[in-house]
């Protein structure tokens, strides 16, 4: 069982309170967790990445064990840390200003 906690505006349009776990079936990498998110919340499909190229949407990043994943492959296979539940797989709004 994978969890994975999103960011406050996307669990409410999820209809959910904290952290969200999910089975994934194949190697536990962010592109088969966030596609196990989206066949569980449909509506949250185009919110984390694009509907077209999957890509992950500009100002949401990926934290694996307290480090940055945004920038590694999503096929890269998790830590085992994350794929049996231990650590959460944490998908956070980035945060700009000026």
């Amino acid at each position: 069982m994978v969890r994975v906690e999103i960011p406050q505006h996307l669990r409410r349009l999820a209809g959910v309170n904290g952290e969200i776990r999910l089975e994934v079936d194949d190697v536990v990498s962010v592109k088969t967790v966030l596609d196990a998110l989206e066949a569980q919340y449909p509506m949250l499909k185009g919110t984390i990445r694009d509907y077209g190229t999957l890509e992950r949407r500009a100002f949401l990043r990926f934290f694996v064990c307290e480090e940055d994943w945004s920038h590694e492959p999503v096929d890269k296979a998790l830590p085992n840390s994350i794929a049996n539940g231990k650590e959460p797989l944490l998908i956070i709004g980035a945060i700009a200003g000026g």
